[in-house]
């Protein structure tokens, strides 16, 4: 069924933090030894007033030390059940809105990070415009995305079970690592773009079905899910874990 970005992002996470979280524990099998956090926690433009829109659950920020930093840390997130899990991460002041309409001045902030969520929204670059209004003349934006091909390997398998709308791209706009420093850059200077090598190598089925399963509000048939562990499974033995491809950049900019 086609539904916009935002709709979506709705019916996945504005009730329940779950489906993220089992998400973001995929990644747990990085290649890098280096994880995704820590390595943000190197290249953020982090400095006096943050504020992260779209901030999820506050992974970030139980990796990178605000406090220890001296950092005014403003998290933001259409969702209340994700506000609410916000709320737990200590010092941070926590704002429940949209992200293409912040509750805050102009040049109010010295840092805005967009950590894989523009490709939510339905207009993207309304929220890049908003991103440039609250920050303060030299402040810096850091946004990252995803390319058109992360995790090829798992939007592939969506479709072999006869579940052809369990793959990202099908509810996402079209802000990709390819497109986003083009976006970004009607918006703000100096753009650079970096990226985190990485990959996944996971060698059991579980993690690969609990993702599968949070991708969809239509559980998976006893059927779809016995075909999506096969496939899998036969992979792992074949190559000894089931292997997929990420693309994930940082876009750094400067107001």
């Amino acid at each position: 069924m086609n539904t916009t970005p935002s709709a979506h992002a709705i019916s996945q996470y504005a009730t329940t933090t779950g489906n993220l979280t089992a998400r973001i524990a995929l990644h747990a099998y990085g290649t890098n030894p280096q994880s995704w956090f820590a390595w943000l926690d190197g290249r953020l433009p982090l400095s006096g007033d943050v504020l992260e829109v779209g901030a999820g659950t506050g992974k970030l920020w139980t990796h990178v030390d605000h406090a220890g930093r001296g950092l005014n840390l403003t998290l933001t997130d259409f969702s209340p059940a994700m506000c609410e899990q916000l709320r737990t991460i200590p010092g941070a002041q926590v704002r429940q809105c949209d992200a293409t309409d912040l509750p805050f001045a102009d040049v109010a902030f010295d840092t805005v990070v967009a950590n894989h969520m523009l490709y939510h929204l339905d207009d993207p670059a309304a929220a890049l415009r908003e991103f440039r209004r609250v920050l303060r003349p030299g402040g810096s934006v850091a946004v990252a995305v995803n390319g058109s091909d992360h995790l090829d390997e798992l939007n592939a398998i969506g479709p072999a079970i006869g579940r052809p709308e369990l793959t990202l791209h099908a509810t996402q706009n079209d802000f990709t690592a390819q497109t986003g420093p083009a976006y970004v850059a009607r918006h703000f200077t100096g753009v650079t773009v970096e990226r985190y090598h990485c990959d996944l190598d996971v060698p059991t089925a579980e993690p690969i079905l609990a993702y599968l399963a949070s991708l969809t509000g239509e559980p998976l048939t006893p059927a779809e899910r016995s075909a999506a562990r096969d496939l899998v499974q036969s992979r792992i033995d074949a190559e000894g874990a089931y292997r997929v491809r990420k693309h994930t950049v940082l876009i750094t900019a400067s107001r």
